[in-house]
C-alpha cells in the first residue's frame, strides 16, 4: 500500500467517521454484505477456530464469529480510529482478551502473523493497489476458510468509483484511493493457491464469496 496509502487511511477513516459508523453499527448492526459474509463463514467453520480479520474496521465479524464458536482472532488495521474502536466493542461485549490488534500494511508486517483457520477481507481488497500481493499474502495464512467482499467487477462501477470516491479525493488532496480489481483475476489466484468457492452471492454492487481448502 505504501505511506501514502496509510496516510490517506488515517485521514479518510478518522475518529469523526468511526463514530458516525460505531453508532450505526450500534442501531442497525453489520452493513448487509458483511452479515452475509458472517452467515456464509458461520456455515462452514468449526468450534475453536483462529480468525484473521484484515482490514476489520469496527470489528463487526471478529464479534460475530467470537460469539459464534471462534476461539480467538487477530485484528490487522491501518486505521488508528478503528482499531481504538474494535478495542472499546470487544471490551463491551466481553471479547477483549480474545482479540489480539495489530495496527499497519498487512503486506508488511504479514511475516510477523501466524496461520490461522479463518482469513477475512471485508471491502478491504478494493483498498489496496497492488492485488496480487495483498491476495497472495493473506491467502497464505488461511488453512482452511477465506472469505472476501469486492466491488463487482463492471464498467459502471470502476466510472461510479472514480466518479463518486477518488475525484472527491483528489481535490481534498487525500492520497487513499479505491480500486475495482479484476474478480475473474482475484479468483484464479485464489483457486491457484489450493481453494474451491464454496459460497457466492451479490449485493448492489458488491459480491460476497467464501472459499474452502478441500
Amino acid at each position: 500500500m505504501g505511506c501514502c496509502q496509510c496516510e490517506g487511511i488515517e485521514t479518510r477513516f478518522d475518529q469523526d467517521y468511526v463514530a458516525k459508523k460505531l453508532k450505526r453499527y450500534h442501531e442497525k448492526g453489520p452493513k448487509e454484505t458483511t452479515q452475509i459474509l458472517i452467515d456464509a463463514i458461520k456455515e462452514s467453520m468449526s468450534q475453536g477456530m483462529i480468525l484473521l480479520d484484515i482490514g476489520s474496521g469496527l470489528g463487526d465479524i471478529q464479534h460475530a464469529l467470537l460469539n459464534a464458536g471462534v476461539k480467538n482472532s487477530i485484528n490487522c488495521e491501518a486505521s488508528t480510529a478503528f482499531i481504538s474502536a474494535c478495542e472499546e466493542e470487544a471490551l463491551r461485549l466481553g471479547n477483549a482478551d480474545r482479540i489480539t490488534h495489530i495496527k499497519g500494511d498487512f503486506v508488511e508486517v504479514a511475516d510477523n502473523i501466524p496461520e490461522v483457520d479463518i482469513v477475512t477481507l471485508d471491502r478491504v481488497i478494493c483498498c489496496y493497489h497492488d492485488m496480487p500481493d495483498l491476495v497472495d499474502k493473506s491467502l497464505g495464512k488461511a488453512r482452511s476458510l477465506y472469505g472476501i467482499v469486492v466491488p463487482v467487477d463492471k464498467w459502471w462501477v470502476k466510472l461510479g468509483t472514480w466518479a463518486y470516491y477518488n475525484l472527491r479525493f483528489l481535490f481534498q488532496r487525500n492520497p487513499f484511493r479505491v480500486f475495482v480489481h479484476s474478480t475473474e483475476a482475484i479468483e484464479e489466484l485464489i483457486i491457484s493457491k489450493g481453494f474451491d468457492r464454496i459460497f457466492f452471492d451479490t449485493k448492489g454492487t458488491w459480491q460476497i464469496s467464501v472459499y474452502a481448502r478441500p
